[in-house]
């Protein structure tokens, strides 16, 4: 077998080679007799098996792992003669080319390999920004509305229809194509009006329902419903509302001070104030991050820096942009690039530069986090989603969960690094 290695640039090794008929029967011969010690087959004792019986039985397996075995060889060959060390590659190897001749294969590979980054005097990249300020009326709208939140509600005095912000206690029985379905009824259920814990929709048509009337409502689940037998589908709920309560009205007090500080026996309403102010100024300041200081960052590193990328994970890239947009496409957007391979190519050389980029600038926030000490456990990332979750009302062990299963928990911690990189970078870590 004649392999040919050669390094292309500093992160892509091009690999050729010609597995010769022989050594795919030499390594079929050696497959087959490994699989007769242990195959069970009527009329032979286990170990007896003649080879020339398994070739048969098992004849299409063994010629293709006899040709996968030769592929290994093939790499571990290049490996050798280039010296690569195994925490230098990258992902798997890519076919370029695989040809079945008269007298065995023609291949042709690559092999992806770390970038080699220099990268000195980024902190000098930083775009520069004024500090957010918050404003006193800022302080005073947040605190009323957190008063607000915290008021007890009351039964109303005086009749009047349900409105956004009122608590309401109904029954609802709902069905889909006139049947009900499970987890569809309840009795008593309060709700405040405009909180969104409900399908979308079904509040909204809840406002400007009076006590003991009954109402049809009708919701679509939306795609992404966790329950996948309700998810899109249309449903009406039969809902009677029995009770309207509204907010009181409550005053920054000791106990409510106590209420919004748990634990701080020293806490005061200027306590509260300062902490209100502490939390704009954090969204001030994560919004102006996110939108602006960022995307500069990461523009002015892409720009400065240069090195080689490997080619398998940009094409990668490529792929996962590409089928982004095709989730956006119709059906007669689809059907256009249906067996049109020089418009998939033109759609692919459309984000290639996006695609490019994207790779370049993950790898220079390993390089640089490295560089930093910066890391990120997996406990933060487990708390980071939890708190998260909590805060959106859902539940964070589910959520953990999901994103467990959809292998979503080292993106999670690639962004988290990244965060905690530009911060220090930008000087928002202080």
């Amino acid at each position: 077998m004649n392999i040919t290695a050669t390094k292309t640039d500093t992160a892509n090794v091009l690999v050729t080679a010609k597995i010769e008929n022989s050594d795919i029967e030499k390594n079929l011969n050696k497959l087959a007799k490994q699989l007769a010690k242990t195959a069970n087959v009527d009329g032979f004792r286990k170990g007896k098996v003649p080879v020339a019986i398994i070739k048969k039985m098992y004849g299409e397996k063994l010629i293709q792992d006899a040709e996968n075995e030769a592929v290994q060889d093939i790499i571990d060959g290049a490996k050798k003669d280039l010296e690569l060390k195994v925490e230098d590659i990258i992902g798997d190897p890519s076919f370029k080319k695989y040809e079945k001749v008269e007298d065995g294969v023609d291949v042709e590979l690559t092999i992806s390999l770390k970038p080699t980054i220099e990268a000195e005097g980024y902190d000098k990249l930083a775009p520069s920004f004024d500090e957010p300020t918050v404003e006193a009326d800022e302080i005073e709208s947040r605190l009323n509305k957190l008063l607000e939140n915290n008021a007890p509600f009351k039964k109303l005095t005086e009749e009047r229809a349900l409105e956004k912000d009122d608590q309401a206690s109904f029954d609802f029985l709902g069905k889909i194509d006139g049947a009900p379905f499970e987890g569809g009824k309840a009795e008593g259920f309060e709700l405040i009006i405009g909180s969104n814990q409900f399908i979308p929709g079904f509040e909204d048509q809840m406002i400007g329902m009076n006590k003991a009337e009954t109402k049809d409502v009708t919701v679509t689940f939306p795609k992404e419903y966790q329950a996948k037998d309700l998810a899109g589908k249309e449903a009406v709920f039969t809902v009677t509302l029995h009770e309207i309560k509204a907010r009181g009205s409550v005053e920054l007090d000791e106990e409510m001070v106590k209420k919004l500080i748990p634990g701080d026996d020293d806490a005061t309403a200027q306590t509260v104030t300062n902490k209100i102010e502490e939390q704009i100024k954090s969204e001030k300041v994560a919004k102006l991050y996110n939108e602006e200081l960022k995307p500069k960052l990461i523009e002015a590193l892409v720009a400065e820096y240069n090195f080689d990328l490997p080619q398998n994970i940009v094409e990668q890239e490529i792929d996962a942009q590409v089928n982004k947009k095709a989730q956006d496409m119709s059906e007669d957007e689809l059907a256009e690039y249906k067996d049109n391979n020089a418009k998939i190519d033109e759609l692919r050389d459309s984000v290639r530069e996006d695609a490019t980029n994207s790779v370049k600038a993950t790898f220079l926030v390993d390089a640089l986090a490295k560089k930093e000490g910066i890391s990120v456990n997996d406990q933060e990332v487990s708390q980071t989603i939890y708190y998260e979750a909590m805060m959106s009302g859902q539940d964070p062990q589910q959520v953990i969960e999901y994103y467990q299963t959809n292998n979503l928990l080292p993106a999670v911690k690639m962004g988290m690094i990244e965060d905690k990189l530009f911060s220090k970078i930008i000087g928002l870590d202080k």
